[in-house]
């Protein structure tokens, strides 16, 4: 196998490989998947650790060895690097989290107009780290890819309302509510567009959707702000 830059697949499910895909055992697919959410590489000790934390450490140090082995190169690509010590993910590994990562913080910052973001950009965020995984390491890795996640597609319904390309702003807005159905921001931005576009039955829609869901999931109601904004469409 030969190529100068190797893939890894975070998004969605797992997935590594040059040319084509490659199979690996779980012990090296953890492994991989730990070293790309540090991005200064981590301590031998600490990574092995962290992946086998039920396991002795003699133990756990002999996983991470067998892991190393299986997952250190790809055909001619040095996948980890070692530095004495500590392990770091080869710079010339291709990581989808990354580059999404990247395109929504310049969203967020409006860095690009929307014409300029590409068309699987809203299915790339739609989507999930590493989903089915249950490992401790994950969960706070997990909730930071959820909130720049949500803020970009926010961010991003809002662009494509300013620029009218409703449907595309309504899309991006359902995205965010199938990610967080609770979360309100998201649900206005959806009225929003609604009214922008003169249907106001459906944006009175959406508001009691919304309440209705509030009351029975949380006995709770929509704020103030929303509430403003449903009495001046009812108003209007």
């Amino acid at each position: 196998m030969s190529c100068d830059r190797a893939f890894l697949d975070l998004l969605g499910f797992f997935e590594f490989g040059c040319t084509r895909r490659v199979a690996l055992p779980m012990g090296a697919q953890r492994l991989l998947a730990f070293l790309a959410l540090q991005s200064d590489g981590a301590h031998r000790a600490t990574t092995a650790e962290q992946l086998w934390p039920d396991c002795t450490s003699c133990r756990a140090a002999a996983n991470l060895r067998s892991a190393l082995c299986q997952a250190r190169r790809v055909g001619s690509v040095t996948v980890i690097e070692c530095i004495g010590q500590r392990l770091r993910l080869s710079e010339l590994i291709n990581v989808d989290l990354h580059r999404v990562t990247e395109s929504a913080r310049q969203i967020i910052a409006a860095q690009n107009p929307v014409t300029a973001l590409g068309n699987g950009l809203i299915e790339d965020l739609s989507k999930e780290l590493l989903p089915g995984w249950s490992e401790g390491w994950l969960m706070l890795e997990r909730e930071r890819w959820n909130q720049l996640r949500i803020h970009a597609l926010e961010s991003l319904a809002q662009q494509y309302q300013t620029a009218e390309q409703y449907l595309s702003a309504l899309q991006t807005a359902l995205a965010v509510i199938a990610i967080d159905p609770f979360r309100e921001t998201a649900h206005r931005i959806l009225i929003e567009v609604h009214v922008a576009e003169g249907n106001f039955a459906s944006a009175l829609k959406c508001y009691r959707d919304y309440q209705a869901f509030l009351q029975q999931e949380l006995d709770a109601v929509p704020s103030p702000q929303m509430r403003q904004l449903v009495q001046e469409l009812k108003s209007a």
